[in-house]
């Protein structure tokens, strides 16, 4: 009976985020490819990448040899220990994948071995092409760094066939296993699918921060301007300023793992979080004059510059490819903000009226110094504290934050395991901060939050989140 040899690999960049799978399978006495499988899957987990490469890798062998024994490589020892039986699946998103893995071949037919990272490049480099692929919109194909494997295998089994054996037989494994390993993918990060080390076993559904964006999101708050602290203070109070304090306050912080469950395990079963890509609309008519814009005003439309920036952002997230579905805030600015990114995605926009911005009662239309001129003494009530509400009948920071935890709440039942773009405004997004990192009612007050900027934040089903932060709209302009 034939013995092949499969090789898979998955990862996401995010995960959940952008992810593909590798898959190659192998002739055990030659080293000789004699299929390759790699595609991207949207968005996804590392764990459901590696899955669904293993899947396509013992598709792929069943096609070429049906009546094979298959020996199945792969770095991840979480896809290893469960496919042998010795750890139990847990997780709904496994578990199918699992099943489906199973039944390619009939039971006793194939056999899992972990092999170091290292080892198993082919299939790593196979799924950073698709997913490098998908960023651009496509699905993978051969590439010239795949050719150039296959090319110098070729050469290698010529020179062997000559009878530099030795010598042939050691390039062909080199060129089959390590040729193209620095031209799959970005440099590497552990946990998401690129070369280099990862800790093992990945508990599934773990939130690994983007550390790309995780490092934008730093130099944008470090280097953001800071002015007066009263117009920072004033909800979707327009071109609003930061605090000198936000660049230190926030930064990501991933949830601590609980103690293991059992031997070899790292955490708890968490399952994938509920994403929220929160994102601000664009400039309004009212931004560079600096005028409290809330729920009860004149529920202005975009300008020219905030219809740009919706654009410019679309285009953005349609090139990040992680929304899965969108939620607007009812109020017109969002709406057209939040159809600009779905025109884009072919998404539809659910209204969601808990997204809404604070009411500022009297004060809507009015510039900070204006406020403070006519209503000085409610304008000081509200600085000082959260349950003081704007001047004739507006909301306090206290029932906006009832409403949008409320909300929040909603959401993350309805949208576990998703990563949903929320349009909102300045004080629900930074409400939603603040209640993840649990930070007093004033950290309001030390937050900037420019026109068409992303934050994210994932919530996890023991209750912990994780923040991301990325505030520069330098690229909107």
């Amino acid at each position: 009976m034939r013995e092949l040899v499969v090789e898979a690999d998955g990862g996401s960049r995010g995960n959940p985020g952008p992810a593909g799978y590798g898959a190659v399978v192998l002739d055990p006495a030659t080293g000789e490819t004699l299929a390759e499988r790699a595609e991207y899957i949207g968005v996804a987990t590392n764990n459901v990448a590696e899955y669904k490469g293993l899947v396509a890798g013992l598709r792929a062998a069943f096609e070429l040899f049906p009546d094979a024994t298959v020996h199945v490589r792969m770095d991840s020892k979480l896809v290893v220990e469960q496919m042998s039986g010795r750890w139990k699946i847990k997780h709904p998103d496994m578990k199918p994948l699992a099943a489906e893995a199973g039944r390619v071949f009939p039971p006793g037919r194939v056999r899992y071995e972990w092999i170091p990272r290292e080892r198993n490049k082919h299939a790593d480099r196979l799924a950073n092409e698709a997913m490098d692929a998908g960023r651009r919109g496509e699905q993978w194909s051969p590439s010239a760094s795949t050719a150039a494997v296959d090319h110098a295998a070729e050469l290698a089994a010529a020179r062997a066939a000559a009878g530099d054996a030795t010598t042939g037989a050691a390039r062909a494994r080199a060129a089959l296993t390590g040729a193209g390993q620095t031209g799959g993918g970005p440099t590497s990060r552990p946990g998401t699918g690129t070369a280099g080390a990862r800790p093992e076993p990945e508990p599934e559904g773990l939130f690994a921060p983007d550390a790309a964006l995780a490092a934008q999101a730093r130099a944008s708050l470090a280097t953001a301007a800071t002015t007066d602290r009263e117009a920072a203070a004033s909800g979707d109070f327009e071109a609003e300023a930061a605090h000198p304090a936000a660049s230190a306050t926030l930064t990501e912080r991933p949830p601590a793992p609980a103690a293991p469950t059992a031997p070899g395990w790292s955490g708890p079963d968490m399952g994938a979080p509920a994403t929220f890509v929160l994102l601000r609309h664009g400039e309004t008519a009212l931004t560079p004059e600096k005028r409290f814009s809330g729920s009860g005003g004149t529920d202005p439309e975009l300008s020219p510059a905030g219809l740009r920036q919706a654009e410019a952002v679309a285009a953005a997230l349609a090139a990040r490819g992680t929304i899965q579905e969108i939620v607007s805030s009812p109020l017109t600015r969002c709406r057209q903000t939040a159809q600009a990114v779905a025109d884009r995605l072919g998404l539809d926009v659910r209204i969601e009226n808990g997204l809404r911005e604070t009411d500022f009662g009297a004060w809507e239309g009015l510039t900070f110094a204006e406020v403070r001129e006519r209503y000085k003494d409610d304008l000081d009530a509200w600085l000082a504290s959260p349950k003081a509400a704007p001047t004739g009948g507006g909301e306090s920071f206290a029932t906006v934050s009832r409403r949008v935890a409320a909300t929040r709440d909603r959401l993350t039942a309805a949208h576990a395991g998703r990563t949903v773009l929320l349009v909102t405004h300045v004080t629900p997004i930074k409400t939603l901060v603040r209640l993840a990192l649990g930070a007093p009612p004033e950290s309001l007050f030390r937050m900037e939050l420019s026109a068409a900027s992303i934050s994210a934040i994932a919530y996890y089903a023991d209750g912990n989140a994780s923040v991301r932060l990325l505030n520069d709209t330098s690229h909107l302009r």
